[in-house]
């Protein structure tokens, strides 16, 4: 087995117990259910009493195998690990003293830890199986797209917890989804950030020159052509550092002032001067 793969599975245990860790120390001594079988195995220890590791292996168990006859063998053996490793780490630390009673608290860094935890179970392949199996089935015989099937098992989720504590978690909850999405992205796509620029210009050779030996970028030449003119204009496209975005914006505007940019965010750079793919 390789260097990659093995560190693929030190990101599904790593990750998996920061899931784990998470959900004791701030969501389940809260009430915080924030989606997912999580938010179930929440909702029933308060209204049964069971134990949320069991709960968990109750459902992510049989999701799986659903999964694997549903969608196909393509979850693969770490898959498998995550659904099994979390709600152990669940039950090996039940005891662990929470971090915090205050419920809003508790939403907000509970769900960063669980953003980042599932966040690098994703680096590895993975996932944690749960409610997401549940809603990529659902998608297949359905036609819903996933991400509105996410949000439905989720909102379920959250309105459950709403009616059986009361409103105040429900909205803790919701506002738990948020900062999870947030924080996987974080995780995925990192803090640094690039801009993107489209450039019209009618001294395109010159800005071309400067942005390759003044700035050090490269610089990407797309054919285009006006919509009101019909005439060819090409557009310059160049992607810097988000320190450089000012000396590219001056540099264009020396050159022609009446030149037209257009800029966005992007969010992830492969390539030579950005991030190794």
């Amino acid at each position: 087995m390789g260097a990659w793969r093995v560190l693929d599975y030190v990101y599904v245990l790593v990750g998996s117990a920061l899931v784990a860790i998470s959900f004791n120390l701030f969501l389940l001594p809260n009430n915080v259910a924030s989606g997912g079988v999580s938010g179930i195995s929440t909702i029933l220890k308060d209204l049964l009493g069971w134990e949320p590791a069991y709960v968990q292996w109750a459902f992510n168990i049989p999701l799986f195998i659903a999964g694997v006859i549903f969608l196909g063998k393509q979850f693969g053996v770490k898959t498998l690990i995550g659904t099994i490793f979390l709600p152990f780490v669940v039950f090996l630390t039940k005891d662990i003293e929470p971090l915090t009673t205050d419920p809003l608290l508790a939403s907000l860094f509970g769900c960063i830890g669980v953003g980042l935890g599932l966040g690098i179970v994703f680096r590895g392949k993975a996932s944690t199986g749960g409610t997401d199996l549940a809603a990529q089935i659902i998608n297949k015989y359905t036609g819903l797209t996933l991400g509105t099937c996410v949000a439905m098992i989720d909102g379920l989720i959250v309105l459950s917890a709403a009616i059986v504590f009361d409103i105040e978690l429900g909205l803790y909850a919701l506002i738990g989804l948020y900062v999870t999405s947030k924080t996987i992205d974080l995780v995925q796509i990192g803090l640094g950030r690039t801009k993107m620029a489209l450039i019209i210009t009618n001294n395109q050779n010159e800005v071309r020159e400067g942005i390759l030996h003044k700035i050090d970028r490269g610089v990407t030449k797309l054919s285009a052509y006006g919509g009101y003119t019909d005439h060819e204009r090409p557009v310059l496209m160049c992607v810097v550092d988000q320190t450089e975005f000012t000396k590219l914006k001056q540099l264009v505007k020396t050159i022609d002032p009446s030149a037209f940019i257009i800029v966005t965010d992007a969010s992830e750079v492969h390539g030579e001067g950005f991030k190794r793919a």
